[in-house]
């Protein structure tokens, strides 16, 4: 076609020029849009649907960016004459059967809606309190920034190292009760791939387009990185040439080790675990490919990392921490290849995690599930079980509040030749011997229907705020904001802030000394939702600080 003689970049903006769909509402024949329609019809990639005349006026312009591209990449970020309404947009084709991939990040979450008044706490931040600022520093630092949502830092132990930074300042290096505790931080941070951002852009119709260029946006995100000042990294989303070129160099230049998977086939975005070379030396570095070309079942292209870390300090036995990423499949109507990629994941926490004496070692499981608090997939992480006999694949994650994958789950989920249990452990070659002789001799073997693992996780968040009962939300975009990121973490006996049930953990544990505090769907919409000014995701980083329990 005609657009393949226009310059690249001009071809990439095409797909974020489509218009906002809406089958109720018709074009007028005396609207002024239709020259609009005469000039994107000469482009093959917008294949225009009707318009809508309430998205338009009767002074609309071209895009200011259809100017030279180095003007567009140079334009004023604050982007105060930038008209919003100069951009449209076109929803793309939804899936058709349930087996079908969606082309797009559509969260339809209906299930999770907000619209009660916030937390009046949620208005303060500590986000800054990790860096050892005071309070009046950080109110100074936030005034001269508008449009920022602040995070209050939630305390659970007043011995945490966040309070008591300042005051060991002056402390004696030789004290033995700081040598005894080890304190550290972890942050899941889904930091939104530049190619996923751009082909669903109808999910970002609610921002200004020079937001969502790469070239604003990873300062954004990194300067987020450095105000945390987490000790472990779990980004997911991160697109293997930024990675490459830009994210990797800028890490270690904050004194981070990194470690990268990218997923498999043509998908240009991965997940990566980095980690403070200060706190941490690396003892094994384990990739996760959940395809698997055998198996019908394993046919996406999903990934996961599991790292054991040995932590820097003097103690008596040598405790590692294990720490797993992951992103899960989004398509909510495939329940069954979300529980298989996480049987997966546990499978290889499995194989790494355990220790000299049998126990397991601390473990830390962040990622992006694409799968909403209670739902079956959820209650499995946290309970260590689930029976799913007569469950449909589409309430697994509980994504939809009205399931469009009807179809049951089957007994078992997985076939034998994946070598993983019911218990989501690897399987011996023994032990596939042993059955496969029983099936060759006639035994009937009873095919059960309930998953299990031997972790006993808890998750950092409650999911809700407990004086209004108010939602906590991980994402916020243009169709929804949910929860669907999460830090799961095995529990120290004396956790208060563990789950019940959790208390009997293998090899010492995790004591939750502290986290960022979540928002709800309001804090975010009054500065305008994810990404923004700011914020440069449409997923909020998570952060929780812990202590090394020892046994």
């Amino acid at each position: 076609g005609r657009h393949s003689m226009l310059p690249r970049h001009v071809q990439r903006l095409g797909r974020d020029c489509i218009t906002h769909w809406n089958g109720s509402q018709m074009l007028a024949l005396n609207s002024p849009v239709p020259s609009c329609t005469r000039w994107a019809g000469h482009y093959p990639w917008a294949s225009f649907p009707l318009l809508v005349p309430a998205d338009f006026s009767v002074n609309w312009r071209i895009p200011p960016f259809f100017g030279p591209w180095r003007q567009f990449q140079n334009c004023n970020r604050q982007l105060d004459n930038f008209l919003q309404s100069s951009c449209f947009h076109l929803p793309n084709p939804g899936m058709k059967s349930e087996g079908e991939e969606p082309f797009t990040k559509k969260r339809r979450l209906g299930d999770q809606h907000d619209t009660s008044t916030p937390e009046e706490g949620t208005n303060l931040s500590n986000q800054e309190e990790v860096s050892g600022l005071s309070v009046a520093q950080i109110e100074e630092k936030h005034s001269s920034k508008k449009g920022t949502v602040k995070r209050r830092w939630e305390y659970f132990c007043q011995h945490s190292r966040t309070m008591k930074m300042i005051e060991n300042k002056q402390t004696d290096p030789g004290n033995t009760e700081s040598e005894a505790n080890f304190d550290f931080t972890v942050m899941s941070y889904n930091i939104l791939s530049q190619n996923l951002l751009e082909d669903n852009s109808h999910l970002y119709k609610h921002c200004r387009q020079c937001l969502l260029i790469w070239a604003y946006r990873f300062p954004n995100i990194l300067e987020e990185i450095k105000q945390l000042d987490a000790d472990v990294l779990c980004l997911q989303e991160v697109q293997e040439d930024h990675y490459r070129t830009e994210i990797k160099s800028s890490l270690e230049s904050l004194g981070y080790h990194c470690e990268y998977k990218m997923r498999t086939g043509r998908k240009p975005d991965g997940c990566a675990i980095c980690f403070k070379t200060s706190k941490f030396s690396l003892i094994s570095s384990n990739p996760v490919e959940f395809f698997r070309r055998d198996i019908p079942l394993l046919d996406r292209d999903n990934v996961g990392l599991v790292l054991l870390l040995q932590p820097r300090f003097h103690c008596k036995t040598k405790t590692a921490i294990c720490i797993a990423n992951t992103h899960l499949l989004y398509n909510p109507r495939r329940g069954d290849i979300k529980l298989t990629q996480l049987a997966m994941l546990l499978a290889e926490i499995a194989s790494v995690a355990p220790q000299k004496d049998g126990t397991f070692c601390p473990i830390i499981i962040c990622g992006d599930f694409n799968s909403v608090p209670g739902s079956p997939l959820y209650r499995f992480i946290k309970e260590g079980k689930l029976n799913y006999e007569g469950l449909s694949i589409g309430k697994v994650s509980g994504q939809e509040q009205f399931p469009r994958g009807q179809r049951i789950l089957s007994i078992p989920i997985w076939p034998k030749k994946l070598g993983i249990s019911q218990n989501c452990v690897y399987e011996t070659k023994q032990q596939q011997k042993e059955e496969n002789a029983g099936q060759f001799l006639g035994r009937s073997t009873l095919l059960s229907s309930k998953l299990q693992h031997c972790f006993k996780l808890s998750s950092v968040y409650s999911h809700y705020f407990p004086e209004t009962g108010i939602p906590e939300v991980t994402t916020c975009h243009s169709r929804s904001a949910v929860t669907v990121d999460y830090i799961f973490y095995s529990a120290a006996s004396d956790d208060t802030a563990a789950q019940p049930g959790a208390e009997d953990s293998f090899h010492g544990g995790l004591k939750l000394l502290g986290r960022l505090a979540l928002l709800t769907e309001k804090d975010l919409w009054t500065v305008n939702g994810l990404p923004n000014e700011n914020n440069s995701s449409d997923h909020l980083p998570l952060l929780a600080e812990f202590r090394l329990i020892e046994r």
